[in-house]
């Protein structure tokens, strides 16, 4: 799929997610949105906290949305829900939308030796080949001033850049993500209930 930056509407999945301290699962929101920022849609999925099965969350996610008119994914990060690490290669392979990725701060050094710590070496080394075929992520300057770091599949650093100066009005955090992260909190809050 090519991604057209210069049409006038293009619409961008944000996807975020948010989960409560002791909590066996986490709440996926995604939310379609017009580079006009107008809410076009969103789905609300689940995936498992310190679990491995981000990847194929978000394609189930997008898969239920049943919209083929996505132009691109953002997501908010690339290592959700205590080190639930989604593989964007496979996410754009899978659904032949291109995919970035964002943290707001540059990875943590010690990422692997958490990893190593927190779980069973089986899994331990399943999620660090995940983020070795990740690699580091980009540090991208928007439009706004602010840096955010990325990584991404199907799409250049430039378009990378491109995309997310359409959808941010302040700051570093795109408008899809920021209001998929608040539906996902009030979502994960009233389950807590």
């Amino acid at each position: 799929m090519t991604l057209h930056l210069e049409k006038k509407a293009i619409r961008a999945l944000g996807i975020a997610e948010s989960f409560h301290a002791k909590a066996k699962v986490s709440t996926l929101v995604g939310i379609v949105m017009r580079t006009d920022l107008v809410v076009d849609g969103f789905g609300i999925g689940k995936l498992t906290v310190s679990g491995s099965d981000a990847t194929k969350c978000i394609v189930s996610l997008v898969n239920k949305l049943r919209r083929n008119d996505l132009n691109a994914l953002i997501l908010s990060g690339s290592v959700l829900s205590l080190y639930n690490i989604v593989d964007v290669d496979e996410l754009y392979s899978n659904l032949s939308i291109p995919v970035v990725a964002l943290t707001f701060s540059k990875s943590r050094a010690n990422l692997l030796q958490i990893i190593e710590e927190r779980f069973p070496s089986g899994i331990a080394n399943r999620k660090k080949k995940l983020l070795e075929k990740l690699g580091p992520p980009k540090k991208l300057r928007l439009g706004t001033g602010y840096d955010v770091f990325v990584r991404n599949s199907g799409i250049s650093e430039i378009e990378s850049k491109r995309l997310l100066d359409r959808f941010t009005l302040q700051g570093a955090i795109p408008e899809p993500i920021r209001v998929a992260r608040l539906l996902a909190k009030a979502v994960s809050a009233e389950s807590e209930k």
